[in-house]
């Protein structure tokens, strides 16, 4: 593991822009002189706010507001940390910082404090990155589900894992290292229920974090189908608002129409396609083509089908289209029309691929509610619960492989114990990797450099 660095750091922590309040974070160590500097000679004491002139070389006031310090080792970084509260002006902002660069202070990194606090031992990796998801949150879900995450609850589910698969690996071991024993230590410790309860375990760790990651990363929905079969007006029914343009006009829609919802918690981004057909207009080819990029990275297909002209040669014409394993919705829209009620059933085997069909109104709402529950069970969501937390693609695809490597321990039993021991081994280095007890330089890099300055 790297090495923090020994510079002191600084940045604007608040967000750009205009503000009553703007907050400028330094760490590094002994910033008491720079502390002193930086308030007209004033001592602050730790923890305590002091209020003061921020003054550049010649002892002008730059600014006015609340100096904190944080002496090490009681603070976010584990290092020497001082925070500068003043007014909320760019300008200002921006005098102060250089203030700070003047008396030896180099300018932060993305993510660069919050690097700081891992590498310190202050957070483990799964709540260094539960900081930035907290900040990124979409939805009061999401957001209460990064605080868990923050305050341990997912790192003590792995600690409890890793802390499981070392005393299944001591039993192992103890066998490998004293073979002339009569003692059969795997069958006095139980060592094939200890392996089974464990995988048991690490699927119901898995699936809770599935669960976060949907929460964390929502789903990708596009809308689909021949001109004037209602996708725009479904677009705005889901939104609540018109953001796209309705008219009788086939093509009014000749770009890709994106708007963000929420269903429970999680985020759902809706796209409404300019249509994918052939088209000599050069404009419209352009959104065709971004409505098909649109397409290949969507999580669910609502293919909108007019209920009173059916499944149509244009309709057949873009399912053919659309990705093999692309999960599929089929709406048969303007029931206002044919009078019939809305409606929701299973529809395996039909040509549209989908199995699932809802009969609805985009124009007056009837069936909306029926697509949203639908939504919801296409990615298998189960509904907040206490036992969730947020979790990433990353976090999935280390479960994922430390389940494999369980796999392989069962399967090479006790008549292979050399190789049981190695995927008992292979499977906890995984489960350390979220935690940041076993990682890359490099796949820190990649990780804190999606944080915002400041942070």
């Amino acid at each position: 593991m790297s090495s923090p660095s020994t510079s002191t750091i600084a940045a604007i922590a608040t967000a750009a822009g205009q503000g009553g309040v703007g907050v400028i974070r330094l760490s590094g160590k002994q910033l008491l002189p720079l502390a002193q500097q930086i308030s007209g000679g004033k001592t602050p004491q730790p923890r305590r706010a002091l209020h003061t002139d921020f003054v550049d070389a010649a002892g002008e006031a730059i600014d006015n507001g609340l100096l904190l310090y944080f002496p090490a080792p009681a603070s976010f970084t584990g290092e020497d940390v001082i925070e500068l509260h003043g007014h909320g002006g760019r300008v200002v902002l921006q005098m102060l910082l250089q203030r700070c660069f003047e008396l030896g202070a180099q300018p932060a990194e993305p993510g660069e404090f919050t690097k700081r606090a891992f590498l310190n031992g202050k957070l483990d990796l799964a709540q260094a990155e539960s900081v930035a998801d907290l900040i990124d949150a979409a939805s009061q879900s999401a957001a209460r589900l990064a605080v868990r995450s923050l305050k341990g609850a997912f790192s003590q589910q792995i600690h409890e894992l890793v802390d499981e698969l070392i005393t299944l690996r001591m039993l192992v071991e103890a066998t490998l290292d004293f073979p002339e024993e009569d003692i059969d230590f795997l069958a006095e410790a139980k060592v094939d229920e200890r392996l089974t309860a464990l995988q048991e375990r690490l699927a119901r760790v898995l699936a809770q974090a599935e669960q976060g990651a949907i929460l964390r990363e929502g789903m990708n929905v596009v809308l689909v189908g021949a001109p004037n079969v209602g996708k725009s007006s479904l677009l705005n029914a889901l939104a609540g608002e018109d953001v796209a343009i309705v008219t009788d006009i086939a093509g009014t829609t000749r770009d890709t129409v994106r708007e963000q919802i929420t269903l429970e918690g999680i985020p759902v981004h809706i796209i409404d396609t300019a249509g994918l057909r052939d088209t000599t207009d050069p404009v419209e080819q352009i959104g065709i083509e971004r409505s098909r990029q649109a397409v290949q990275q969507a999580d669910v297909a609502l293919i909108l089908i007019d209920l009173n002209e059916g499944l149509n040669e244009a309709t057949c014409k873009i399912l053919a289209q659309l990705p093999p394993g692309l999960k599929r919705i089929e709406i048969r829209n303007k029931i206002d029309l044919s009078g019939e009620a809305a409606e929701s059933c299973g529809q395996s085997g039909q040509p549209s691929g989908a199995d699932t069909l809802i009969k609805l109104s985009a124009k007056n709402g009837a069936g909306l509610d029926l697509l949203k529950q639908a939504l919801l069970r296409q990615i298998g969501w189960q509904g907040e619960s206490e036992s969730l937390f947020l979790a990433r693609s990353r976090h999935l695809r280390t479960l994922e492989a430390a389940q494999a490597e369980l796999e392989l321990a069962a399967l090479c039993g006790r008549h292979q114990l050399e190789l049981f021991a190695e995927h008992l081994r292979l499977a906890q280095n995984a489960c350390n990797t979220i935690t940041g007890e076993f990682n890359a330089d490099d796949l820190l890099g990649v990780i804190f450099s999606r944080f915002c300055i400041g942070k």
